[in-house]
């Protein structure tokens, strides 16, 4: 009978790392009722035998922990007063005893922030106060931050920063390197997850069809990002808010300057964050720039020079001395949008298409060539019938964006009905006589296109 409970929870817990070096019929059993009582979400059912196996054996089965996490937040949050802060601790050295006793499937960075996250969330009950909570989130930063990657917990590790600042319990600079560390971190979870999403992102692209475990990986990846790109770092800057306009940024780096003109990384953060907030006509950022060029030239001093001269060859500088794919990218997204905005739409196009080249799971380049053919339809056609043609350009480079980067893909398709909406009607196609046939769109597009059927 021991053998073939044996052989059924091997299959039933496969996923989950199972020992047998502490074999314990008891635990076994109690292992399989508990199992049973989470997956139909009876929680308080699975307590006492989840309690058994969890004291008795607690090596012995990964369940123990992911389990356990489930039926201990359901006693959390159906309780109150001493037993709920009981419930609360008692998860907080579970998360503990996870990585203790499974120590490979549980990164320190996970655990640390899972906890502070906990205490965060019920930080009234526990009687918790900003500093505390604070140094829960730095230790995890501290300790493990290649994995401290849980977007919540990123964002409220920042958040505690500024609340402390604004009780007078952190100086500014603090603050401020707390905003580029926890923005370093998001930058490489991105990078990470769009280098992933490339490969998925190429092969559509190229005319592949994705399995549906590919598809859900593609999704997942795109998800990530955008929690990140949309709702993370938005909600940083909206929390940093004018505690770092100009008037706030320029005094400050003007005191540090002399002590710190020789610290790369200083240098560096200081004017990103001068440019970020729209500082760079301030005498203080080219000052800024110089400094770091002359000790330390990177990409990002030769881009800035780019933009305070204008000259091409610090554009070009950038670029070379840019050894990562995904931020050259971005490099040339930036060069585009800036001759995009001049009206140099030919040029503006050609950075666009390099930077989708570094980064093809990126629809944004598409958006902004569609919106370029539409701004130029006026003046790309030699009646009427050919400018109006432009927008079936317009609207399949749109189309493209969100077959690329499933989270364009409700803008794009939309922005693409309103070109096609502007585009020769089928009694228009009728009238020229030409469906199906190839139009060449001239002036700096010079594109063909195929004229629907009728």
């Amino acid at each position: 009978m021991k053998t073939k409970i044996t052989i059924f929870l091997a299959a039933l817990f496969v996923g989950f790392n199972i020992s047998f070096a502490q074999q314990d019929e008891e635990c076994m059993n109690n292992l399989s009722i508990f199992d049973s009582y989470v997956k139909s979400k009876k929680y308080d059912d699975a307590y006492e035998p989840w309690k058994i196996v969890r004291n008795k054996c607690p090596r012995f089965n990964r369940a123990i922990y992911a389990h356990g996490e489930k039926i201990l937040t359901h006693k959390i949050e159906n309780s109150t007063g001493a037993e709920q802060v009981a419930h609360i601790n008692d998860l907080m050295l579970l998360h503990d005893q996870s990585r203790e006793n499974f120590k490979s499937k549980y990164d320190l960075g996970e655990v640390l922030e899972d906890k502070a996250n906990l205490a965060y969330k019920y930080k009234k009950e526990l009687g918790k106060d900003d500093q505390q909570l604070y140094s829960m989130f730095d230790e995890a930063y501290t300790k493990d931050a290649k994995n401290f990657t849980n977007p919540k917990a990123l964002y409220t590790y920042f958040s505690l920063a500024v609340d402390l600042f604004d009780g007078g319990k952190m100086p500014a600079q603090q603050m401020f390197d707390k905003y580029d560390d926890v923005i370093e971190i998001i930058e490489g979870i991105i990078e990470s997850n769009t280098v992933k999403l490339n490969k998925y992102a190429a092969k559509e692209e190229a005319g592949g069809t994705l399995s549906k475990k590919d598809a859900k990986r593609k999704s997942s990846y795109e998800s990530y990002i955008d929690a990140f790109e949309t709702k993370i770092i938005p909600s940083m800057d909206k929390k940093l808010g004018d505690r770092a306009t100009c008037e706030v940024l320029v005094p400050l780096y003007q005191k540090s300057f002399e002590d710190k003109k020789n610290d790369g990384i200083w240098l560096q953060r200081a004017m990103n964050r001068m440019y970020a907030k729209g500082c760079k006509e301030d005498p203080l950022f080219l000052k800024l720039v110089e400094q770091k060029n002359n000790i330390e030239p990177t990409a990002d001093t030769s881009y800035y020079l780019y933009l305070l001269t204008g000259e091409q060859k610090y554009f070009d500088q950038s670029l070379e001395l840019q050894p990562d794919p995904l931020k050259k990218a971005k490099l040339y997204k930036k060069l585009a949008q800036d001759l995009k905005s001049k009206g140099s739409y030919g040029k503006a196009r050609q950075y666009y298409m390099e930077s989708v080249k570094l980064n093809p799971s990126d629809g944004s380049p598409y958006l902004s060539i569609a919106a370029m053919y539409k701004s130029s339809a006026n003046n790309c056609g030699k009646d009427n019938f050919d400018k109006r043609a432009v927008f079936w350009l317009a609207a399949s480079t749109a189309e493209k964006a969100g077959r690329v980067d499933g989270r364009l893909r409700s803008i794009a398709n939309k922005t693409a009905a309103s070109y096609r909406a502007s585009a020769p009607s089928k009694s228009d196609i009728f009238t020229k006589g030409n469906a199906g046939q190839s139009l060449k769109i001239g002036c700096w597009i010079q594109r063909t296109i195929t004229v629907p059927n009728i």
